[in-house]
This record gives structure tokens, C-alpha cells and sequence, in this order.
């Protein structure tokens, strides 16, 4: 499967209408990291050389601040973006058993990509609405209260075309 980060003429005129929209001071390279994360879905080498060069920062810098955030990525991820969250309250109130579901579902471990692009599974420490646990955020929508049973029927949603 060809990535969008493969068309190296793409993520150049990215880069160029984020150092446009930005500028190229040290204090803007989150919001173009985040333009580019968010046009091309990921950040490709090719991108974080170019922002190395047009902004005059060492690309080990770069690559250090892109892999640091986890709403940035490095790699190309899947069209929706499953987040679970292992803290402690979900944990307790049924998160363990929701998390089997997900990864039994997906086929896939935390960190992966399933193989037709459709979902990256990653987890995190917390969302921050602890009240409502167990939690998944699945791109920008948060589910909360979750059970086994509701994850098919939600994955369903994104897989069907009804939430895009």
C-alpha cells in the first residue's frame, strides 16, 4: 500500500504552505508539525528534513519534539485512531475487559495498524474524564461507560461510513 508521506511532491508543498501559514521561527515548529501530522496523517522523514532545512533546526531536534507528543506521529497510522485508556479508574471498573474486546476485534496489539489501514490501536495514561470510565477516544469522539458489547457496534460506526 502506497502512503501519502511516499509522494514526496506532496508533503514538500505541505511543509511550504505550513512554513507559509506559520512562519519559520523556532516558537511555531508544534503548530507545523501539527498542520503537516494533520494534512498528510503522519510525518514523514521527507517532512521533518525539509523543516530542518527551511527553519534551520537539526532534525535530531525535530524528530526528538515529533516523537515526544502522541498526537503527532512518525508513522503512518490508520484512518481512525482508537485511544484506550489503562489508568487506574477505567482498570477498575472494567477496563481490562474492554481492552481484550479491542484487541481481540482488531487482531492487532497496542501500537499497531491493522492491515487494511482502517484502525491504529494505541493506549494512553489518561483522557481525563476519569468519571466515565472505561474510556476509548476514537479520533476527536470520546466513549465513555464502555462494555464489551458496545465496542463491535461502535468500531461498526466508523467501518460503515456513519461517523467519517
Amino acid at each position: 500500500m502506497t502512503e501519502p508521506g511516499d509522494n514526496k511532491e506532496k508533503v514538500l508543498s505541505v511543509v511550504q504552505k505550513a512554513i507559509e501559514t506559520y512562519g519559520n521561527k523556532k516558537d511555531e515548529l508544534i503548530p507545523i508539525l501539527s498542520f503537516i501530522n494533520h494534512r498528510i496523517g503522519y510525518l514523514p522523514d521527507w517532512a521533518l528534513t525539509e523543516i530542518s532545512s527551511l527553519m534551520g533546526i537539526p532534525q535530531s531536534r525535530i524528530f526528538s519534539v515529533a516523537s515526544f507528543y502522541d498526537m503527532l506521529s512518525t508513522e503512518p497510522v490508520g484512518k481512525h485512531i482508537i485511544r484506550f485508556c489503562e489508568s487506574a479508574p477505567c482498570h477498575v471498573v472494567g477496563g481490562r475487559e474492554v481492552y481484550q474486546t479491542l484487541l481481540d476485534t482488531l487482531a492487532i496489539k497496542p501500537g499497531e495498524t491493522t492491515h487494511d489501514g482502517m484502525w491504529t490501536f494505541l493506549t494512553v495514561s489518561c483522557l481525563g474524564v476519569c468519571g466515565v470510565g472505561p474510556v476509548m477516544m476514537i479520533d476527536e469522539d470520546v466513549f465513555g461507560n464502555l462494555t464489551p458489547n458496545q465496542v463491535p457496534e461502535i468500531l461498526a460506526k466508523y467501518s460503515t461510513g456513519g461517523i467519517q
